[in-house]
């Protein structure tokens, strides 16, 4: 077992800050966790280090020992009080070998039923294994996956099962389809915002937009599309425009999107969205802010910016 000492992480300094790599946690919490994991891949067989970053590597390259990441891991241990970080460390680390010990998962026997759509971060994947491949949104691609006992796995060459990626994507759309979300609506003051959750899927939901308006939400195609988030996979935000209260909305998806991206496992994008559509054609993201170049706060989007000029002009008179 080998324990690298000599990162930012183990030198104490600032221990009341961020951490820069393993959010939301401080420097001193990141570094316990990096301890934890160190002793507790130990105690498994694994030989392992940490050589900065957010993961634990295998000493020896040609080791067959697994690369461990932390930056899940960081982000569900945070919601709990540290006495109980040794028994989730544990936990997690036990699942994870246990799958391993599964083997990789076979391509599935039956792609045209068992493919579901996914979105994933493009910087999460090795980047010669997406180039080519289109961005749903910026920084996040939509990929063919299964899913098995809660363990997702993504197929990035649909060609080792006889698909093309459009066939295997068109299979994967029609059963993300399918999924039944739980939704909860958030409310402040009027303003109301859906939150689509119950599966690993929540957020990918928000590539069949429409079904989850008509079945989840129960409107049809609203007349001036809607605000959507998406920050972390088990998470997709919604908010159905209908007037000028669209920019307190707005204001309040702004903070539970970047809580969410900074807390949640499994973050996606960390931008909220303006969504709309005609009838016959597709459903169309445009950002909803737009940075200010000397560094003050957001400013909505020209897309936005034009919508609201709409809406001001059919509010009732005062």
């Amino acid at each position: 077992m080998t324990i690298d000492t000599c990162t930012d992480h183990a030198q104490g300094n600032h221990s009341d800050r961020p951490d820069p790599v393993l959010t939301p946690l401080t420097r001193g919490q990141a570094a316990r966790l990096i301890s934890l994991g160190l002793s507790t891949a130990a105690r498994l067989g694994l030989d392992v280090a940490h050589e900065g970053g957010a993961a634990l590597v295998p000493v020896e390259p040609s080791a067959s020992s697994p690369v461990l990441g932390l930056s899940n891991l960081a982000r569900i241990i945070a919601r709990y009080d540290e006495d109980r970080w040794p028994a989730l460390v544990e936990e997690h680390f036990v699942q994870l070998q246990e799958r391993l010990r599964e083997g990789p998962p076979l391509p599935p026997t039956d792609p045209q039923r068992d493919l579901i759509q996914r979105l994933v971060p493009r910087d999460a994947l090795p980047t010669e294994w997406t180039s080519g491949r289109p961005d749903f949104l910026p920084g996040v691609l939509s990929v063919p996956s299964t899913t098995e006992d809660g363990v997702v796995t993504m197929y990035l060459d649909p060609t080792d099962f006889g698909l093309t990626w459009s066939e295997a994507e068109r299979h994967g759309l029609t059963n993300l389809r399918r999924i039944t979300d739980h939704v909860e609506y958030l409310t402040q003051d009027d303003l109301r915002i859906a939150a689509v959750t119950g599966s690993p899927y929540a957020a990918s939901r928000a590539l069949v937009l429409d079904t989850v308006l008509r079945e989840s939400l129960h409107t049809e195609t609203p007349s001036y599309g809607v605000l959507a988030a998406l920050p972390s996979r088990d998470l997709l935000l919604i908010h159905v425009i209908d007037d000028l209260s669209v920019i307190p909305a707005l204001g309040l998806m702004l903070n539970l999107t970047a809580r969410s991206h900074s807390h949640d496992p499994g973050p996606l994008s960390p931008d909220v969205h303006l969504v709309t559509r005609t009838t016959g054609t597709p459903w169309t993201w445009h950002p909803a802010t737009a940075p200010s170049p000397d560094h003050t706060p957001l400013r909505l989007s020209s897309q936005l910016q034009s919508l609201t000029q709409l809406l001001a002009t059919r509010e009732p008179p005062p």
